[in-house]
């Protein structure tokens, strides 16, 4: 059997209605909170009415490292002891940074990988309580923050196990007001993080049971979350679904979707579930081709997993069917064109996630599936 470890948030509370208890578990932890939030704060009032002494600090859009800079300063200002994020991935992702440069001190750049020292986070962060106000990145469970360089033009990580939050509240109602474009981009993501850790050579027994769950639960709720938005079983499924993915690849690997995505999101600035959803296909018809049986056994069981069919040509169709579905187009219509796939299939052949495919790609393999996508 496969060697392996496993680290995830010290409690994690899931189900419709348990952000009442967030006021609780926030006291558990500190009395003078930051609320990390989206750009809309007003959004959440009902509840941020319920954490006494917070101050806010709202983030629009993906968080660059000035943004990061700037919540960290707020932090300091009102004397944080506790970090609160409540919103998307960018936000949860942006409440994590926090609470480790306020520990730690320094820059973002001191610590961030590829463009920075990628100095240690020695310090332990100050505690963060994550409530996803979406289903699709699993951040509240992992233990890294992602965030933009627009002068470098990439996405990259402050990565460390200190920065797992102390509590995942994941509320599925929470979910109920997502544009149909979140709902469909950040789901398929979920989706995504569950199959890639699955079909990675570096699977392993535990994350094998949060990704076979989660695909089952993609599989029955994805596209009626998408279609009937106030259907609370169907956002449970995707938030679970989102969770599992969460725990798998913070525990596992990725593979070449995510490889890809990560640079294809510093470069054109797009949605990232929209970017890994484009190149899913291709990057999964490449595995397929090239792996060894073992590989095109897995992608037969997701196709299961998702439509009762024993088959890896199942899972291409339904998941192609479903990004028709969801209007989710190809990198073009991103801006991405034929000169730009040698810089992307560059810095995604270095890629971390890369190194999970179940076939290790070179630079022109990744040309060949990023013009598939185009």
């Amino acid at each position: 059997m496969t060697s392996f470890n496993f680290a995830t948030a010290a409690r994690i509370v899931f189900g419709p209605g348990t952000v009442g208890q967030l006021p609780e578990l926030v006291a558990g932890l500190g009395s003078r909170p930051l609320v990390c939030t989206g750009g809309h704060p007003d959004r959440h009032a009902a509840v941020l009415a319920t954490v006494p002494g917070a101050a806010i600090f709202a983030v629009a859009g993906e968080p660059s490292l000035d943004v990061v800079r700037a919540g960290a300063d707020a932090a300091r200002a009102h004397r944080a002891d506790v970090i609160i994020g409540l919103g998307g991935g960018a936000v949860l992702d942006t409440a994590k940074i926090v609470a480790a440069l306020v520990a730690n001190g320094g820059d973002p750049l001191d610590y961030a990988e590829v463009i920075g020292r990628g100095l240690p986070l020695s310090v332990e962060s100050l505690p963060v309580v994550a409530v996803p106000t979406t289903s699709g990145t699993g951040s509240e469970v992992t233990a890294n923050g992602v965030v933009s360089s627009p002068e470098h033009r990439v996405k990259v990580s402050l990565r460390s196990s200190s920065m797992l939050p102390k509590v995942a509240l994941v509320d599925p109602g929470l979910t109920l007001d997502c544009p149909k474009s979140v709902t469909a981009h950040a789901g398929l993501d979920a989706l995504i993080q569950c199959i890639e850790p699955f079909v990675s050579p570096f699977a392993n027994p535990l994350t094998d049971g949060f990704c076979r769950e989660g695909i089952r639960r993609a599989g029955h709720g994805l596209r009626r979350a998408w279609s009937a938005p106030d259907d609370l079983g169907a956002r449970t499924d995707v938030a679970l679904c989102s969770l599992l993915s969460g725990l798998a690849l913070a525990n596992g690997k990725l593979g070449a979707a995510h490889g890809l995505a990560g640079p294809l999101g510093g470069y054109l600035g797009a949605p990232h579930g929209a970017l890994t959803a484009a190149v899913m296909v291709p990057v999964s018809r490449f595995n397929i081709g090239a792996s060894d049986p073992r590989t095109r056994a897995r992608y037969a069981e997701v196709g299961y997993l998702l439509t009762g069919t024993e088959d890896e040509f199942a899972f291409l169709e339904w998941f192609a069917e479903t990004i028709e579905l969801f209007g989710v187009g190809g990198l073009a219509q991103y801006g991405l064109g034929e000169d730009d796939l040698p810089i992307i299939a560059e810095a995604a052949a270095k890629a971390s996630s890369t190194k999970g495919n179940p076939v290790p790609p070179s630079p022109a393999d990744l040309i060949g599936i990023l013009r598939a996508a185009l």
